[in-house]
């Protein structure tokens, strides 16, 4: 039979060749993603501009295609043959992943904002205006398609372009999440050893057991997560540093564009 995963994955595209080895690792958060996009697209949009509705549509997009581009080329967790799979069945975004690429568009937020045909006066929209550029009654401005808070390059810039969720970087999520549980499995091992080590030792003093503190220190790293870090959590400021080579901080910090494509074998 059929492993859950492996239906996960072919359940993308129904005409689509057998998924490369190593386009599983992706699964759960790609499922996730459609499941969020799924739940938000049903939901009541009483008490919403119209433009608005479409917030999520566009940023888990953007959060989708990000999370994919940088499993390739910031983290080298994918081959090649996953990252062309993806673009191929168009699991991301190609046209805005093309964007990043150049000087310039490296963070940018949609496609759509870059249009002058969208905007009047043959214009792009407020988020490509570098936050030391705006006005002061514009700075907490939002493009209102989109709700980008800014996704130009250059320092000074929003870390999460969205101010939610939907702007965390989930390829660093999960590569921080996957390294604080290999912490942790390390951890146990050599408390299980040198509690064994101490029980024999108190056996033969013909003493008591030993106690250990639980390590209840572990936020939202968790064994089973969702795809997404809590917000103001240790996760969320972790990933930040490995996605951003930055201390800890959530708003108009520098921005370093991500680390060039590490190789990976195909």
């Amino acid at each position: 039979p059929k492993s859950e995963t492996t239906m996960s994955a072919n359940r993308w595209d129904p005409k689509a060749k057998k998924p490369p080895k190593g386009f599983n690792y992706l699964v759960p958060v790609l499922s996730a993603l459609e499941n969020e996009l799924r739940d938000k697209v049903r939901e009541s949009n009483a008490g919403k501009r119209n433009t608005e509705s479409m917030w999520p549509v566009h940023q888990i997009n953007w959060q989708r295609s990000r999370y994919v581009y940088d499993m390739y080329y910031t983290h080298g967790k994918i081959t090649k043959k996953v990252y062309d799979y993806c673009i191929k069945n168009k699991l991301v975004d190609a046209a805005l992943i093309a964007k990043w690429k150049k000087p310039g568009y490296e963070r940018l937020c949609s496609t759509y904002v870059i249009n002058p045909n969208n905007y009047k006066f043959g214009t792009t929209s407020i988020c490509r205006v570098p936050l030391k550029d705006r006005s002061p009654e514009a700075k907490t401005a939002q493009d209102p398609t989109t709700g980008c808070r800014g996704c130009s390059s250059g320092v000074g810039q929003h870390r999460n372009i969205f101010g939610n969720k939907y702007g965390q970087n989930l390829a660093a999520v999960q590569v921080a999440r996957e390294k604080r549980m290999e912490e942790m499995e390390q951890k146990r091992l050599r408390d299980e050893e040198a509690n064994s080590t101490a029980a024999a030792a108190s056996a033969a003093a013909g003493g008591g057991d030993s106690e250990t503190d639980d390590d209840s220190d572990d936020d939202d790293y968790g064994p089973t997560p969702a795809a997404w870090a809590s917000e103001g959590g240790k996760l969320e400021a972790e990933s930040e540093r490995l996605a951003e080579g930055a201390e800890g901080g959530d708003d108009a910090d520098d921005y370093e564009q991500p680390a060039k494509k590490l190789k990976s074998s195909s």
